[in-house]
């Protein structure tokens, strides 16, 4: 089959998947999730960060860019800089959100963006997939809001990986932990497959 000009970079290209973590203490798993995205062929990874997540986890685990809400302000002085928040959804063909705290749910859900991670979801292409990883305590989990605003999120397109029954850290038995690693790895090369172009091994 002859090859038409730009193939070669067609093929080549890396699928670009941007991890938003907030402030739950699922956030601890990051540096692993990262690796096991990593581990894909064909993807490239970049991270943005709620400030309240940076409790959970050392920067220095993180072998990817990271961002937060730091680096949208100090990129931007004049007219003609870079909006950080757009040139990453520009960049990215999928967003994951591991964990989504109640209160950055909250957020979203009424269209609230008040910091790098919301207004990259606020300015979102929805065309794009978006998978969103609840994580809190049960009783949060539990309380009627919840529901309204993970119906909110999938109404908007956006696709939920359910949170699972453990004993939390907390201490509580109960829904509310973030899905396992492996499953939203999972999803996402599901995703991954059904655009063409992007290799699976």
């Amino acid at each position: 089959m002859e090859s038409y000009p730009g193939a070669a970079s067609l093929v080549e290209r890396k699928f670009h998947v941007l991890v938003g973590v907030t402030g739950s203490v699922a956030a601890l798993k990051l540096p692993f999730l990262v690796s096991k995205l990593l581990d894909i062929p064909g993807l490239e990874v970049t991270v943005v960060t709620t400030e309240r997540a940076k409790h959970f986890y050392n920067p220095q685990d993180i072998p990817v860019t990271l961002y937060s809400d730091s680096d949208e302000w100090e990129m931007w002085k004049h007219r003609s800089d870079p909006v950080l928040h757009i040139d990453l959804r520009r960049w990215a063909d999928l967003m994951l959100v591991a964990p989504l705290d109640a209160n950055t749910l909250g957020k979203v859900a009424s269209g609230i963006c008040d910091n790098l991670l919301t207004c990259v979801i606020r300015a979102w292409d929805r065309s794009k997939p978006l998978l969103f990883c609840p994580a809190m305590n049960t009783v949060m989990w539990e309380h009627p809001l919840t529901a309204q605003q993970v119906d909110q999120l999938k109404a908007f397109g956006y696709v939920e990986i359910p949170c699972v029954d453990k004993k939390l850290v907390c201490g509580d038995q109960g829904l509310g932990a973030m899905a396992e690693v492996e499953t939203i790895v999972d999803k996402v090369k599901e995703v991954l497959s059904q655009h063409s172009g992007v290799q699976q091994s």
